[in-house]
């Protein structure tokens, strides 16, 4: 639901879903599950040579290990043998929680390269069609992008259509810390885009880091582009379901519960990305102070009690968005609940003036990402409500209003 905006799209989804309901009803459910993409040889691989390796005349801890136990392992290292792991260990270094994010910065650079290396390869390879060659030279490209110089790239697996999630900002340093989860059709090729450039995740990212800056120039900031998870493909039915995004939900809660320091974290949620969110709610860490959804199909709850969580909860959508078609139920496993800027579900409700339809909410100059930038660095006073009572605001502490909780 990040690159879908017309209607044809969207009655495909509808008439989907009304199938699915109609067959549910006739208790044949067995036919909604669907194969889960099997991983492929890259990060596997890595990560199964990280386990039989050994540093110092010692094994490497469990890649699975709690984050914490990974830092104290990643801090008890000389810096020659943490780079040095970097450069075996490319891909299970770059993607480990626990790691510190500049070691996985270079990890991932490394692992880009060698990925970079093996596309080229299949641009030339004779046993593919020509639309496949040209899709490693795609690739090939994309990734030759993600190695510029000053880019800092948290998360990278090539398998498949991919994953990815990029920092901008000091993480280490940042006062607060703010993650946008995109929708489908989200990977590696469309992590970017040069037309349509904020309906993809880093331009989202972008434009938000550069909006908290605005909004509060003092504050150390960092924001997450966070493509992290395998996300639907099209309106179609895995986009109506909670399969992929309770595999993405259990990633964010790992990225989230790894991140450094003790900076507060808010989430920007985006179309399916609402899904994910919803259902990492009941088990985000402590420092998660925000959960703001845009152009959202629901949460996989009724209300927003139901989301389990201490987080405040934040919902916006933009008159023109189509999203405010689609059926907000659950019928067994199909569709996604409530709408979260109903008055029952009871999120905070955020102007979305100018917001430009379903992927315009990280437009410049718009209400939605003024919004956003507020939540960002915690000055909850400034935030515009869709409603011109204010009710938005109320209930807050005179410490949170002020940005100071």
């Amino acid at each position: 639901m990040t690159s879908f905006d017309t209607t044809p799209q969207l009655n495909v989804w509808r008439a989907l879903l009304a199938l699915a309901v109609v067959f549910v009803m006739l208790a044949t459910t067995g036919w909604t599950a669907l194969r889960r993409q099997r991983d492929t040889a890259p990060l596997p691989a890595s990560l199964i040579a990280w386990e039989q390796g050994r540093t110092g005349g010692h094994r490497l801890p469990d890649p699975e290990s709690a984050p914490a136990e990974l830092a104290r392992f990643f801090a008890s290292l000389t810096k020659a043998q943490r780079v040095g792991l970097a450069h075996r260990f490319p891909l299970a270094v770059g993607n480990m929680n626990g790691a510190p994010a500049t070691l996985r910065y270079r990890a991932n650079r490394i692992a880009l390269g060698q990925a970079r290396e093996v596309e080229r390869e299949r641009m030339r390879d004779k046993r593919l069609t020509p639309a496949g060659q040209h899709q490693a030279g795609r690739r090939m490209n994309r990734f030759t992008a993600l190695m510029s110089p000053g880019r800092q790239i948290l998360a990278f697996d090539p398998s498949g259509p991919g994953r990815v999630a990029e920092v901008f900002g000091n993480l280490r340093k940042a006062e607060r810390v703010s993650v946008v989860v995109p929708g489908v059709d989200t990977d590696l090729l469309t992590f970017q885009r040069t037309y349509r450039r904020y309906a993809a995740p880093v331009g989202m990212a972008q434009s938000l880091y550069a909006a908290e800056h605005t909004a509060a120039p003092s504050t150390r900031t960092a924001v997450i582009a966070w493509a992290d998870y395998t996300a639907p493909s099209g309106l179609g039915m895995e986009s109506a379901m909670a399969m992929r995004a309770e595999d993405g939900a259990a990633r964010l809660g790992s990225l989230l519960r790894a991140l450094p320091g003790e900076a507060r974290v808010s989430l920007f949620c985006h179309s399916y990305g609402s899904v994910v969110c919803g259902l990492a709610a009941p088990t985000l860490p402590g420092r998660v102070t925000d959960i703001a959804v845009a152009g959202s199909p629901g949460m996989r709850a009724e209300t927003v009690t139901d989301l389990r969580t201490h987080a405040r909860v934040w919902a916006m959508r933009d008159a023109d968005d189509w999203i405010q078609d689609v059926p907000y139920l659950e019928v067994g496993g199909l569709g996604h609940g409530a709408d979260p800027v109903s008055s029952a579900f009871g999120a905070r409700v955020l102007s979305a003036r100018e917001a430009r339809g379903h992927s315009g909410y990280f437009v410049p100059g718009t209400d939605s990402l003024r919004n956003f930038a507020e939540i960002g660095v915690g000055a909850y006073r400034a935030v515009d409500c869709a409603h011109e009572n204010g009710v938005c605001r109320a209930g807050l502490s005179h410490a949170a209003a002020s940005g100071r909780a």
